[in-house]
């Protein structure tokens, strides 16, 4: 901040957090805990507006991180609990006090970053339910131990993650630390699918009738689908419903497809919508198209209705792998690989290959030293699960499986990780 400070005409006040680096305040700044605990005279009567602006950016899983621009009302609705599937729409202030004052937001342990959506918009729609939000004790990383004595301490019942990649972690620690999680009534994924093997082993170990609620929606888009189940068996998959804003497009984005479908259509999403992406109308442009008159936000999700007329959700078209002229969709096939006892973390990438075009290749972590399973164990453990040409070709093992610190998937480091290492030759089958 010190390096382009010159560069902001407009900065009036700068309030400083301190940490743990040792460095003095900057000059003209002021200490956050000290303006927090000043005598300050009655708020500054300022007008507000629906069309005020937020901010929020992407986690970068397509890329670089992007800056999304809403408007209040707009966000309040779709992501802040203006309007949560089974609950009244909160459109006026006399609804969200009489929501706030019921208190059915709990206590509240929020895990990842707040840096982007899933952090905030869980403490937001906590607020908003009148709930207790609750931090870690430890905050500068994500250490599964200090969450459960937090949940222990503070009889926290309601957690917010990111898919496997804070469940794992937490379920190695629920069963080395011996925690009391008997206060944990609901466990929340966003931003990330949990693996059915992982949700069936943390329900053992918490109290009976924990519900898994997994959340499936965008920076660009909002809450879009959700999932309320126990835990299933290995390799089963979350049913989802869509919101009432919410529809499944066709390929060539000119159908809705009901259920009773099999075409893989588009997540998209009408009615309260960000502006766009900030300094990008181009992009704008492509994301949010109007399709016979109606605004759409097609952030790029793909699923599909199964035979009972579920939503299943296969994961972002940007991973989706072409082989042998067949589309592969990464997070589908890694919530099975994920699955196998000796697989902690995984992520699915196709690599150039000279048959198939690309190649369906695991980039796998390991539960234990232990030896990787080979190719012939990991597609015989898919087989009950996917089609053929779906299961991966070749395992390569990596000592971690690189994801941001929000848990998002890192998939150009598992792409070139992949090029890179000597993989095991494909199978015949």
């Amino acid at each position: 901040l010190a390096a382009v400070r010159g560069e902001l005409p407009a900065l009036r006040h700068l309030v400083q957090v301190r940490d743990d680096s040792g460095h003095a305040l900057l000059p003209g700044a002021v200490d956050y805990e000290e303006w927090l605990a000043a005598e300050r005279p009655d708020p500054i009567d300022l007008p507000y507006s629906a069309d005020d602006l937020y901010v929020l950016f992407t986690g970068g899983t397509t890329g670089m991180p992007k800056g999304v621009l809403w408007r209040h009302e707009d966000v309040f609705f779709n992501g802040l609990g203006g309007h949560v599937p089974g609950f009244e729409r909160l459109d006026s202030e006399e609804k969200l006090l009489r929501h706030v004052d019921s208190g059915l937001g709990g206590r509240f342990l929020i895990l990842p970053p707040f840096m982007h959506g899933a952090g905030q918009w869980a403490a937001f729609n906590t607020f908003h339910r009148g709930g207790t939000v609750i931090l870690p004790d430890e905050v500068r990383r994500f250490d599964p131990h200090a969450a459960w004595r937090t949940i222990e301490r503070q009889r926290v019942d309601q957690m917010s993650l990111v898919g496997d990649a804070f469940a794992r972690p937490l379920l190695a620690a629920l069963r080395e630390g011996g925690y009391d999680a008997s206060s944990v009534r609901v466990i929340s994924s966003t931003a990330a699918v949990l693996s059915p093997g992982v949700k069936q082993e943390l329900a053992a170990l918490l109290p009976d009738g924990t519900m898994f609620i997994e959340s499936i929606g965008a920076t660009e888009a909002g809450l879009q689908a959700m999932s309320w189940d126990a835990a299933s068996g290995p390799g089963g998959h979350s049913a989802y419903q869509l919101r009432e804003n919410s529809i499944l497009l066709s390929e060539d984005r000119r159908r809705f497809l009901e259920p009773g479908s099999d075409e893989v259509g588009w997540l998209a999403t009408r009615g309260h919508l960000p502006l766009g992406y900030l300094g990008d109308p181009e992009r704008t442009r492509q994301t949010f198209p109007v399709i016979d008159g109606v605004r759409y936000c097609i952030g790029g999700d793909r699923a599909r209705w199964d035979e009972d007329g579920r939503l299943l959700f296969l994961g972002r078209d940007s991973a989706c792998i072409n082989t042998g002229g067949e589309k592969v969709y990464a997070e589908e096939v890694e919530r099975v690989v994920k699955g196998h006892p000796s697989v902690n973390d995984a992520l699915v990438v196709g690599v150039r290959d000279t048959r198939w075009g690309q190649r369906v290749t695991a980039v796998v972590s390991l539960r234990d030293r232990g030896a990787s399973p080979t190719v012939e164990e990991l597609r015989a453990h898919c087989a009950p699960h996917l089609a053929d040409y779906k299961i991966p070709r070749a395992v390569v093992v990596a000592a971690e499986i690189v994801r941001s610190p929000s848990g998002k998937p890192d998939y150009a480091w598992a792409k070139a990780f992949a090029e890179e290492s000597s993989c095991q030759m494909p199978t015949r089958s």
